[in-house]
């Protein structure tokens, strides 16, 4: 049985076949111009108020649609194909619940930055406004978490916003754009022009290329650092910066940090990355930060996971922010130089005229001196399966080269720290919203981008519950995801906090109640397996790997097992639990 992911069309093959100028209905208009913005696969969940745009797509071969099994599964699914492709994700549901239960997806879209295109339908125009049958205000409800919304008035309107969307949603900082389209607009016929040449919108231009003056401000005080250090975010992997980023750190030779979302921006394996900083970063990372006389941020935001307390962060450090979005700069961290762009151009501008910062061999030297002092460690054992140890024998198998997709939790950091990764677009996380169920349908979605590549989707027991029904699409679609199940049988972080923060008191934590994952991939027609120790993961893992089709894997591991090192809330972050004291 071969996997069932769409074949992606030439776009101009597509565009000499739809073009055409036609009278045809608004489902028709709809879907003809998702072809011609080049989509190659949409996710989503049929109902009343968008039957007309799934009748027209009956006998539409060109028009690839895959049917989850709940809506949050659709968004998360176009999430994890905008990620890992780099294009936008689509999805479509339906009027009142449906568009209200994407509401978690695309809020975790918009605090990551990703480009979706989220189709919603809507009751007919004249009842809008009278509470009808599932009718919800969901571009209102969903306004603060949007780039950009548009309520469709008129069926002549729709291919130009459909274009718009695209436009907003991939352009400047990325993010998810809500087209709502009433059921009478999608039935409605007009004649079809096509819209495919370049947007202009008034009040709508993002600033790419960045002001001289700043760069030269950056170039200057570079030269005179002693203590540099770049700390770079999923703003890197997003503007396909990553390649410039690594002629920046390799004619610099400035020691650099990357957080959740900018993993793979820079290769692991290179000697002067430190490591992922923060809440649960490395002891050098942290350590770099705060006693930095020069911290060049790129493409990140200054999260509070990252900082830590704010009026103790990079206390030496003149501060430098390179962001295309200006809303950000100064927002959190008081910025000394302020640098307005796009990260890939601002980046390759810069190449033109920095140079190695002589001023900085003892700081470089410190820095080696922290990564050997203190790396990751935990303590492995013989008899109980560690997380950790599960995560390493991903990374040794895989050596680096999945697209590793994760839920949230204490398997999430463990996977962030353990796994190393060294090209973009190859980590897929839920970072601002930490959206349980998030993982494995991101995975779909990841995989359905890049139906050659090896995708692991990894998850705890108790995320995996809330969109496990999902597991119905890779069986019948024969999506060869590894989905990754470290059950350690507790809401991990939260026992966690408790454990540390709240004096042991563990109030509603216990999953002990959970299915069998075994039986309830099997009874999904997927293979399960099981491992409770290293014999048993080495073997289970290899015949995951061995299996053409998708496959759960679930490890049993240490309850009690921590994330090490550990900034806690309040704390500056070179305040580090470190776990072994």
């Amino acid at each position: 049985m071969s996997a069932q992911i769409p074949e992606v069309r030439s776009t101009d093959e597509l565009r000499e076949k739809w073009m055409k100028p036609e009278v045809i209905t608004g489902s028709e208009i709809l879907l003809r111009s998702l072809l011609l913005e080049g989509v190659d696969c949409v996710f989503g969940y049929p109902g009343g108020a968008v039957l007309y745009i799934y009748d027209a797509m009956y006998g539409f071969e060109d028009f690839k649609h895959v049917l989850t099994r709940h809506e949050q599964g659709a968004i998360h699914a176009a999430d994890g194909y905008a990620r890992a492709s780099g294009k936008v994700g689509v999805c479509i549901a339906t009027s009142g619940p449906g568009a209200t239960n994407l509401v978690t997806g695309i809020a975790t879209a918009f605090m990551d930055s990703v480009p979706l295109v989220v189709i919603t339908g809507n009751v007919v125009s004249s009842l809008i406004g009278t509470d009808a049958f599932q009718e919800a205000d969901i571009t209102g409800i969903t306004m603060p978490i949007t780039k950009h919304s548009y309520l469709v008035r008129d069926v002549e309107d729709l291919p130009r916003i459909i274009h718009e969307a695209f436009h907003i949603a991939n352009t400047g900082r990325k993010g998810p754009v809500l087209i709502d389209i009433p059921k009478d607009i999608s039935a409605a016929q007009t004649l079809f022009v096509p819209q495919t040449g370049p947007v202009t919108m008034r009040g709508y231009n993002p600033k790419v290329l960045p002001n001289k003056i700043q760069l030269d401000k950056l170039t200057q005080a570079i030269t005179e650092a002693e203590r540099p250090f770049i700390l770079a975010g999923g703003g890197v992997v997003y503007s396909g910066g990553h390649e410039a980023l690594y002629e920046f750190v390799r004619k610099t030779e400035i020691p650099i940090t990357t957080t959740l979302l900018g993993l793979g921006g820079f290769p692991s394996g290179h000697e002067l990355w430190t490591g992922m900083p923060g809440m649960h970063g490395t002891y050098t990372s942290n350590l770099a930060i705060q006693q930095s006389d020069l911290l060049i941020c790129i493409g990140a935001r200054f999260d509070d996971r990252v900082t830590g307390k704010l009026d103790g962060f990079a206390p030496h450090a003149k501060i430098v922010h390179i962001d295309i979005d200006p809303a950000e700069i100064g927002k959190n961290v008081p910025t000394d130089i302020p640098i307005v762009g796009d990260v890939k151009a601002v980046l390759e501008l810069l190449n033109q005229d920095v140079k190695r910062t002589n001023r900085a061999d003892a700081w470089r030297a410190q820095i080696q001196q922290w990564k050997n002092e203190k790396p990751y460690s935990y303590k492995d054992s013989d008899t109980v399966l560690k997380p950790q140890w599960v995560v390493e024998l991903l990374d040794e198998t895989t050596k680096g080269g999945a697209i590793v997709t994760t839920d949230v939790g204490q398997h999430q950091m463990w996977a962030a720290q353990y796994y190393k990764f060294n090209q973009p677009r190859s980590w897929v996380t839920s970072g601002g919203l930490g959206t349980m169920g998030f993982g494995f349908p991101s995975a779909i979605g990841a995989q359905m981008a890049n139906p050659d590549r090896l995708v692991i989707s990894i998850n705890g027991d108790g995320g995996m519950q809330m969109c496990s029904q999902e597991l119905a699409i890779c069986a019948i679609n024969n999506i060869p995801v590894k989905i990754v199940i470290i059950n350690n049988q507790v809401l991990g972080m939260v026992r966690q906090w408790q454990e540390l923060i709240y004096d042991n008191r563990y109030s509603h934590i216990d999953l002990a109640g959970s299915p069998d994952f075994v039986k309830l991939a099997e009874a999904y027609g997927v293979k399960g397996l099981r491992a409770t120790n290293k014999e048993e993961a080495r073997r289970a893992w290899q015949e995951a790997l061995d299996t053409p089709g998708p496959v759960v894997v679930e490890f049993v591991v240490s309850k009690e097992e921590n994330v090490y090192p550990m900034v806690t809330q309040g704390s500056t972050i070179d305040q580090m639990l470190m776990g072994d004291e």
